[in-house]
């Protein structure tokens, strides 16, 4: 007799019911991405704004561009006047203006600001929330240790293909959590009914003969995955998904619009133990020129970000949290309407780094051919270096991939940005 198929919302509802004690289901994949739990010191909050923001229209303004410099917390440090609530944060953030990443296509870029890596054919290098998983998640926290959260987009422009973080050969035990929309949380957490206890048993019995006979490393893994599942289906924490418990003056803080939600349930994660989060917003392609999109963005991004600021400041947070804004490259000098890779911005905040300044420096027009930048230029794998010292990590180790072949953390001719950790 076939067995009956028991799907992973059945499994939520015998988890509520307590049916879940002492089975083992070595399979189960659904519940998979959920698997492990907080770090052991920093957290990261890594807002990706899909398709390549510009950086004169942000960060880097210039004299004569369509944006005008205003001054911020920080004397001799400008920014967009569009951005205001963030201008008063500069003594908590840094800005590396000098990025030169080499790459101009959306998902090449995004896999290589991803994973510190060019890509290669038949190879995935695993993303960087993937080895924070790895590296800092505690073994038997019931808190997933990587969450992406989607928060959508505005403007419909074509951001290319959408890079997958993927484990690669840390396991599958390393693959994010996502939730697909931060208003409705993790879907199907909460759950009901108590009424497939028989058809539970039936799986449990054909699995279990399974599970004895062959027990490998992956079989092994997929249980251990399953078993942490079924701990954040019961933990109290698991609260953290719900942006509706928190008090309403503070949804209101973040903004109504998607991203500012997004912000908040990142923030209400790493209280909860999540190492690294990963928000990210697309339609930043800004093909018909960056000026008139970014109005449109600019209030709802000052408002979303700068209070995630203050908010992790002032819950003794920030030190220890990591909050990193970029895309895959910038755009045009100028107007903004194509892609550049050769010298873009990207915004740090937090982490206990050494806050209040500019590292790198681009010419005044940001217009000259190839040679823009005239102080620092920071490459991917400086990038990912700095990120994951940053965190705690040790980037001189080498990880194993298939064929016991050791492939480093980070690319041992990266040079870390040492002005910018403590």
């Amino acid at each position: 007799m076939a067995m009956p198929l028991l799907h992973r919302r059945d499994l939520l509802r015998l988890s509520a019911a307590g049916l879940l004690s002492g089975v083992s289901v070595p399979w189960f994949e659904a519940l998979a991405h959920a698997s492990v739990g907080r770090p052991r010191g920093k957290a990261c909050i890594l807002l990706w704004m899909d398709g390549g923001p510009s950086q004169q229209h942000t960060f880097d303004p210039k004299p004569g561009g369509q944006f005008r410099a205003a001054p911020t917390a920080v004397p001799g440090i400008h920014i967009v006047e569009q951005l205001p609530q963030l201008g008063q944060c500069m003594r908590d953030m840094v800005l590396l203006r000098s990025m030169r990443t080499e790459i101009n296509d959306h998902y090449d870029a995004k896999y290589l600001l991803h994973t510190g890596y060019r890509r290669a054919p038949g190879f995935e290098h695993p993303a960087v929330g993937c080895i924070a998983s790895h590296q800092l998640a505690a073994p038997n926290s019931d808190m997933p240790a990587f969450v992406t959260i989607d928060a959508g987009y505005d403007l419909r422009l074509d951001g290319g293909r959408s890079y997958r973080n993927v484990p690669g050969y840390l396991g599958p035990q390393h693959t994010p959590l996502a939730v697909n929309d931060p208003a409705r949380g993790l879907e199907n957490l909460r759950a009901a009914g108590n009424d497939l206890a028989a058809r539970l048993e039936l799986l449990a019995a054909g699995e279990r003969g399974f599970s004895e006979e062959y027990a490998l490393p992956n079989v092994n893994a997929r249980q251990a995955a399953f078993d942490r599942a079924v701990r954040l289906m019961r933990s109290p924490r698991a609260r953290a998904f719900d942006v509706e418990a928190e008090p309403a003056r503070m949804r209101e803080a973040y903004g109504n619009h998607r991203f500012g939600q997004s912000c908040l349930l990142a923030r209400r994660l790493v209280e909860a133990g999540v190492s690294f989060v990963e928000v990210f917003h697309r339609g930043w392609d800004d093909h018909d020129g960056a000026a008139r999109n970014m109005a449109q963005r600019a209030p709802w991004l000052d408002r979303a970000m700068a209070t995630l600021i203050r908010d992790l400041k002032d819950r003794g947070m920030l030190d220890d949290t990591l909050i990193i804004w970029m895309g895959e490259f910038g755009r045009t000098p100028g107007n903004g309407d194509g892609h550049f890779c050769n010298a873009w911005s990207t915004m740090w905040a937090g982490g206990g780094m050494r806050t209040g300044q500019v590292i790198g420096r681009t010419s005044e027009t940001g217009r000259n051919p190839g040679g823009t930048i005239e102080e620092r230029p920071i490459s991917a794998v400086d990038y990912m270096a700095t990120l994951c010292l940053a965190l705690g990590m040790n980037i001189r180790q080498d990880f194993q991939a298939p064929g016991q072949r050791p492939v480093p953390m980070v690319d041992h001719a990266a040079q870390p940005l040492r002005e910018l950790l403590s």
